[in-house]
């Protein structure tokens, strides 16, 4: 799928551009599951396991951050992942045999749906070698006023900066951090059916949504199979039982299959610890540690 001059591009830059990387038959059935899943949200309260509502949201105007785990709202989604030329992308840069982490919908609503303040993926799981990234795949159209992705490249290759605020964990790096070069960043616009790969470790944020329009992104995070989570897995596994355990191992390979032995690499690990007063999503954990802004 890739080409030699776009996977050097990715190892040197740590994120990608790639152009119509779904057909519009398949554009269009996304699309058309999205908005159904946006629209049965009018009559939740509250947020969920399914959704995180924005501030403002109503029956008349639905207005979501998030709609969680798409993959497993629809099998289209999961169907897209395992069975287009995303399936391409993905085994050129990780390999025969992947993983799915997980996936979410973010929906940023408009006129102020919320930003995403500057982290590193990697900062909330780190594992066994850093062969992870970050699919997202735009929806509708992504232009500079409804919130885009920004990225600085080459930061994959660099430490991990402190994701701490007030003590706890908060999901996002201090502003003010000398290491944060805002000046660099890169921002990652489209049409509707391009998509954007980043690396677990490169820097990353969007602003908030200020136009008229909904900024649909959905995005997977993969990863090798033999990148194995540092942090969690063993308290996952005593929780669920080994057999469950594996079950969901399996249920979430990708292509190839499961690999047993890690992988070790000498990567920078920081424990995401201690946990945020609210951890529901990356809005919360970012919120309730009082992550301070790089948007206001």
């Amino acid at each position: 799928m890739l080409s030699a001059d776009q996977k050097r591009f990715y190892d040197e830059n740590g994120y990608l551009l790639v152009e119509n990387a779904v057909t519009g038959e398949q554009l269009d059935r996304l699309r058309e599951i999205t908005y159904r899943l946006i629209d049965a949200s009018r009559d939740v309260t509250e947020s969920d396991a399914v959704y995180d509502l924005d501030k403002g949201h109503s029956v008349d105007a639905p207005r979501l951050t998030r709609i969680k785990l798409p993959h497993k709202r629809d099998p289209y989604f999961w169907e897209i992942l395992r069975n287009s030329a995303l399936t391409g992308v993905l085994t050129d840069l990780l390999g025969p045999h992947t993983n799915l982490l997980t996936s979410k919908l973010n929906t940023k609503a408009p006129g102020g749906g919320r930003a995403v303040e500057w982290h590193q993926d990697w900062a909330f799981y780190p594992a066994t070698n850093d062969d992870l990234l970050a699919f997202g795949l735009m929806l509708e159209d992504v232009d500079e006023a409804n919130g885009p992705l920004m990225v600085i490249p080459g930061t994959h290759k660099g430490p991990v900066l402190s994701h701490s605020a007030n003590g706890f964990f908060a999901g996002a790096i201090d502003p003010d951090d000398p290491l944060f070069e805002p000046d660099k960043a890169v921002t990652l616009t489209g049409k509707a059916g391009d998509m954007t790969v980043h690396h677990a470790r490169i820097l990353h944020g969007s602003a908030p949504n200020m136009s008229d329009r909904n900024r649909l992104i959905l995005f997977y995070e993969c990863s090798a199979s033999d990148a194995w989570p540092i942090l969690g897995a063993s308290s996952y596994i005593h929780s669920l039982g080994q057999r469950a355990y594996w079950n969901d191992v399996q249920a979430r390979q990708i292509t190839g299959e499961p690999q047993l032995v890690a992988r070790m690499a000498d990567v920078p690990v920081v424990m995401p610890l201690p946990p945020a007063p609210d951890t529901g999503s990356i809005f919360k954990t970012q919120e309730s540690a009082g992550a301070k802004s790089a948007f206001t």
